[in-house]
């Protein structure tokens, strides 16, 4: 079977034909750093994590590019509501999504390019949609998208001209309701650059035009990221990619929800589930395992009982391989079944390829009671190449190596033998009584906790929503 991916814009199936023979580039939409990542928040980060690996292994070198929105109205926002300066509120939290990746395993992108990094080439790239005719400055050194005069407006998200709402506030001198913002004057106190137009800060949908341009080129293969993005960020994000006369985007995959109750995970709900918190419940291997199963473009409704048993459907994967070392002294990464391939060849259907390994689990537990070696070395190699593709193989660097030190994934830690929940309550306890002492400003007290904490491998972050922990 040919690969192939489901493209939004043309919500077809299209054959995996790349630009570059040998080569795939990928651009994925990345955090917006306003707040400690929730499990929906990194959801796009493994399923597009699988992607990659799974074009890495048809052979091709992949050029995978996440960006970080670290200059945001929300960002703003909310570091003014907490005292802290942008930069700050915006760097504390990149950290919390980079431990949040590396935790569960993601690999690193190729680059992982900063806005406030890149306003030079933003800039250029709006002058060249302003000399099109296709954008305008106003009084204020604002700079609107002529959006009724871009090439094929809403071949992305589907939605008529005369219906659009861009979710923007009215402002002096835009033409019509429908354009977008590229830049934004700076209010006073607000952040800003100097250009052509006046003092201000990019619009959220320049930067990622700006950075995937200068990274992988004016057209590239596949850009990801949530179905949530489809409209307007996404959208906006090729017309002026087009409006400056780039191909941009070939394929577009969009990634579904983790929901709660069949709402969309957000803070407004209430109902946000940090990664720090659900790893108080499974290990961050298991967590992955989790946030992988669903297919890519499928809902993911969570609920505890969900999270526990695919914990529990992971570890009759782990237990295997672990027999299998026990009669075999090692296992070998071997090659995938067919049936995997072609699993994956379709757009990535992950519930089918983990229906390939537990298939496998069955028949190596065969071979394991039977004392049957040779389809035992043969099926264990096949099932570690297969985990291996889906980022979950026990056995590999990332979960058994060195790079692995500090994550709590070795047999019998974590919420795998029951220690983990009970560790949560004790460590909750101590951080009750640090926040007690905090209120009575008995900042002695708090400290002698944090750090007692610390020498026990706790770590322990301050966070808006409160203190949270993890092991470090």
């Amino acid at each position: 079977m040919t690969l192939r991916f489901f493209d939004t814009a043309t919500r077809e199936l299209q054959d995996f034909v790349p630009l570059q023979e040998g080569h795939a580039s990928v651009y994925l939409c990345g955090a917006t750093v306003q707040s400690i990542p929730h499990i929906g928040h990194v959801r796009s980060g493994v399923a597009f994590d699988i992607l990659r690996n799974w074009l890495e292994a048809k052979g091709l070198d992949v050029a995978f590019v996440r960006n970080v929105t670290d200059i945001d109205d929300k960002i703003l926002t909310k570091s003014a509501e907490h005292g802290r300066p942008w930069w700050e509120w915006a760097a504390t939290h990149e950290r919390e999504f980079s431990r949040a990746y590396d935790l569960l395993g993601v690999t690193p992108p190729s680059v992982e390019p900063r806005a406030t990094g890149h306003v030079p080439e933003m800039i250029a790239y709006i002058q060249r949609i302003i000399d099109a005719d296709l954008a305008y400055a106003t009084e204020d050194g604002s700079v609107y998208c002529r959006t009724a005069r871009v090439p094929e407006y809403g071949f992305l998200s589907h939605q008529k001209l005369d219906e659009l709402d861009q979710g923007e506030d009215a402002a002096p001198g835009k033409e019509d309701p429908r354009d977008f913002a590229m830049w934004k004057s700076a209010k006073p106190g607000e952040p800003g650059w100097d250009t052509p137009w006046g003092y201000g800060r990019p619009g959220w949908h320049i930067e990622c035009s700006a950075m995937s341009r200068k990274y992988l080129g004016a057209e590239f293969d596949i850009h990801a990221g949530g179905m949530d993005l489809q409209f307007p960020h996404h959208e906006n994000e090729a017309a002026q990619a087009h409006a400056a006369g780039d191909g941009f985007a070939r394929l577009w995959l969009h990634n579904g929800w983790v929901t709660m109750s069949g709402e969309k995970m957000s803070k407004s709900l209430g109902n946000v589930l940090s990664v720090p918190n659900i790893l108080t419940q499974v290990r961050p291997i298991e967590l992955r395992y989790y946030l992988g199963s669903a297919h890519y473009r499928s809902m993911l409704e969570y609920s505890e009982s969900a999270l526990q048993e695919a914990a529990a459907g992971f570890r009759r994967i782990e237990k295997f391989l672990a027999r299998a070392v026990e009669i075999l002294g090692e296992v070998e990464t071997g090659s995938w079944l067919p049936s995997f391939e072609e699993a994956l060849d379709d757009d990535l259907s992950v519930p089918q390829s983990l229906a390939v390994i537990h298939d496998a689990v069955r028949e190596g537990n065969k071979a394991l009671e039977s004392g049957d070696r040779e389809r035992l070395t043969e099926i264990a190699g096949a099932v570690r190449a297969m985990a291996g593709v889906l980022g979950v193989d026990p056995m590999s660097a990332t979960w058994s190596g060195p790079s692995a030190q500090g994550r709590g994934l070795g047999v019998g830690s974590g919420a795998a033998d029951g220690a983990t929940p009970a560790l949560d309550v004790l460590v909750r306890a101590e951080l009750d009584r640090r926040a007690a002492a905090r209120a009575e400003k008995d900042f002695a007290t708090a400290d002698d906790v944090r750090d007692r904490l610390k020498q026990a491998g706790v770590v322990v972050t301050d966070t808006p929503d409160g203190a949270t922990w993890s092991l470090g």
